[in-house]
């Protein structure tokens, strides 16, 4: 009689537990899944992933040419994969497609995933136009370099990297491995080895090298910043550090930016920086000095010096202190050129604006460096997908950024430099600088390398 007891018990338990299973599952709302970059890209198809999502049973896909869905790709309206990642197939080659899925458990079906762009392999329909960017610019009147920020970690050979540099870019710029405190360890102590690689791989694959930056407040390296010696010797051991990189990379280097963002955002002052306390008001010059110094001594001649800053064309005191120090660095006969920054957005600045910027360099005959050149479409965070609208609108910004300074005097162009390669890579969204409050898309390639309306409008601009 116990032993039936005990297993009626056992019965209700288990089938309780089970309805308490079937009604937890139920009561879970699914979460919308994430969807990944394609792999295994080729002339027919991709293989598109996304990641697991709790209690789904299954996932729904959809593949289109079009980023809002309006038609869909045959077979791929909601086509029902119980694995998470599904083999695409019987598609066009050299043409974009859009993917996203929904996780779907019985009659539950969740929201939809963000939406992956890919551009299968092979040269029909490309829907922006292929040309290389460089090999346009060549083609013009009066070329000029075209520059790419980048990082050594990227240019390992054959790399999608490597490659897209090589065809497309006839400047590098390094984001960040050629400035002081990543070169200095400590006083005449150096480490060249990451720099090295850089300035090997320009002149290896004869792309021009432009040196960022010698002295910039954000990069100085702690020994320095703790030097307990006088200001003298301060001074004396940032100008030994300029001689020393100078003369390393001399006849490599072609260019470099001396002094990087000396001028305060008030444009009435200079940037209250290690420099300024140390070393006096007269540092920017005193550094352009040493740098003229250090390549006429290496036999370098043609080193070509700027100075480099940001949001000039619409901070109209800050761009008047900044001609000041240029006025007074040309009279010595110790600066080449201007670096406009220009960290844009879609809106600003505006054509005049950057327009009216680059002339007053012109006016004083400087070359002129578009530096780091990229342009936000989501700076007030009011869109959470990269829209048609914002699209075409950042094309049209790219397009009239070249016609500007394509229309340049030729002896004023040096080089127009975009801050990076990949959206995904971009330093804005992570921008403590800029407090940007989410993602954005503000280069010429998406996360998969592939060219966006950007680099079709760059190369409207060259027209």
């Amino acid at each position: 009689m116990k032993i039936k007891f005990l297993l009626m018990l056992t019965g209700i338990f288990f089938f309780f537990n089970s309805c308490s299973k079937e009604d937890n599952i139920a009561a879970n709302t699914l979460e919308t899944p994430v969807a990944n970059a394609p792999k295994d890209v080729n002339d027919a198809g991709f293989r598109a992933k996304w990641n697991y999502v709790s209690y789904a049973k299954s996932y729904l896909l959809d593949v289109s040419t079009t980023e809002n869905f309006s038609t869909f790709v045959a077979n791929y309206n909601a086509k029902e994969v119980m694995d998470l990642n599904e083999v695409v197939v019987g598609l066009t080659g050299g043409t974009q497609y859009y993917y996203r899925v929904r996780a779907k458990n019985t009659t539950e079906i969740s929201g939809y995933s963000n939406v992956i762009s890919v551009v299968t392999t092979g040269t029909s329909n490309v829907p922006e136009d292929p040309a290389f960017l460089k090999v346009k610019a060549n083609k013009l009147a009066n070329p000029f370099f075209i520059g790419m920020a980048i990082k050594a970690s990227q240019l390992t050979n054959g790399s999608p990297y490597d490659i897209i540099l090589e065809n497309e870019f006839s400047s590098i710029s390094a984001e960040y491995e050629m400035k002081m405190d990543q070169i200095s360890t400590t006083s005449g102590v150096y480490n060249w080895t990451v720099a090295d690689k850089i300035v090997a791989y320009g002149n290896a694959n004869g792309i021009n090298v432009h040196g960022h930056a010698l002295v910039w407040h954000n990069s100085v390296p702690q020994w320095l910043k703790d030097f307990s010696g006088t200001d003298a010797e301060f001074k004396a051991e940032v100008k030994k550090y300029i001689t020393d990189v100078v003369t390393h990379y001399a006849g490599k280097v072609k260019s470099w930016d001396v002094v990087n963002e000396a001028v305060d955002d008030n444009g009435t002052t200079m940037r209250n920086t290690i420099f300024l306390q140390r070393m006096g008001a007269g540092y920017v010059k005193d550094c352009f000095q040493w740098a003229r110094d250090a390549a006429k001594a290496a036999g370098d001649n043609s080193l070509l010096l700027f100075y480099n800053d940001y949001a000039t064309s619409t901070n109209i005191p800050k761009q008047n202190k900044v001609f000041s120090i240029v006025d007074d660095l040309k009279a010595g006969n110790l600066i080449d050129g201007l670096g406009f920054q220009m960290h844009n957005n879609y809106l600003n600045p505006t054509k005049a604006q950057i327009q009216t910027d680059l002339n007053k360099a012109v006016a004083k005959g400087l070359k002129v460096h578009v530096s780091e050149l990229d342009i936000q479409v989501n700076q007030s965070n009011d869109i959470s997908t990269f829209t048609n609208e914002r699209r075409l609108a950042q094309k049209a910004k790219y397009k009239e950024m070249v016609q500007l300074y394509n229309a340049l005097p030729a002896a004023n162009k040096y080089a127009l430099t975009v801050w990076g390669m990949r959206d995904n890579e971009s330093w804005i969204p992570y921008s403590t600088e800029l407090n940007h409050p989410g993602n954005d898309w503000p280069l010429l390639y998406d996360s998969n390398f592939a060219v966006k309306s950007a680099h079709t409008g760059f190369l409207e601009g060259l027209d």
